[in-house]
């Protein structure tokens, strides 16, 4: 399905990045992706060369812009264009509006999972309008569902990145260039390890409490809609931020 593509995803060393690098691996594309742990990186990058797929390593941190800087180009020196970009990085970190540190956790926050979005985003699209390329954005159902305590700072980079998605959507129709988002609800992760979230947070808990279908999702499911989103299936689709939550929005 994406024989001959070129992909570019971002925090593509573990969860749904990695997923998402291993799926289009297996669909014929080359990948460049993004990390800061080496070690995960290589062991996704083995995964991928088992499908016989040409992979990019780019060890980086999204969150620092002379590094951000650097990685559409790399991408496109070593594959000669760009098809598809997957906003994918970010973090997750605990701190309610009393929490006399929110506006530190809120600028964390915003550093990876906002600024790089815009600035990758912006270096990319010459390279996108050549190819008629579009772009997956990974958001979250918390953009608009804002009912955890201690979500406010990530809630509101995953809402400003739903606008960012439309909004460039509608700038970028005119250039065949398509922009979605993909929004999940609770997946499996390795995101919650440094999130610094409460007891009664804890990932069961909000699975029990919050989805309808009382489960979380894999990476792997989120990766197949965003294959599908870049896809030609979703040729006619832009400027849309998919849900995918196990009903959460329902509770």
């Amino acid at each position: 399905m994406f024989a001959n593509k070129v992909v570019l995803v971002t925090g593509g060393s573990s969860g749904i990045g990695a997923a998402t690098v291993e799926a289009f691996a297996k669909e014929g594309a080359s990948v460049a992706f993004v990390g800061r742990n080496e070690a995960k990186l290589k062991e996704v990058a083995s995964r991928c060369q088992q499908h016989g797929a040409n992979v990019l390593v780019i060890r980086a941190d999204v969150s620092k812009d002379e590094e951000a800087n650097t990685i559409v180009q790399q991408t496109v020196d070593k594959f000669g264009k760009l098809d598809v970009l997957v906003n994918n990085a970010g973090i997750l970190r605990h701190a309610t509006v009393l929490d006399p540190n929110l506006i530190d956790n809120f600028d964390e926050i915003m550093k990876t999972n906002l600024r790089p979005v815009v600035l990758i985003t912006s270096l990319a699209i010459p390279h996108l309008i050549a190819s008629k390329g579009n772009i997956v954005n990974v958001s979250s159902v918390l953009s608009t569902w804002i009912k955890l305590p201690g979500m406010i700072s990530y809630s509101m980079s995953k809402a400003a990145m739903d606008h960012f998605t439309r909004g460039a959507a509608t700038e970028l129709a005119s250039h065949g260039v398509r922009v979605n988002s993909v929004n999940p609800g609770p997946v499996t992760t390795d995101i919650r390890e440094t999130s610094n979230m409460p007891t009664e947070l804890s990932e069961d808990n909000i699975i029990e409490k919050t989805t309808a279908l009382g489960k979380a999702a894999d990476s792997e499911e989120v990766a197949d809609i965003i294959l599908y989103l870049a896809s030609e299936k979703a040729r006619s689709v832009t400027g849309s931020c998919y849900v995918m939550d196990n009903g959460m929005y329902l509770k």
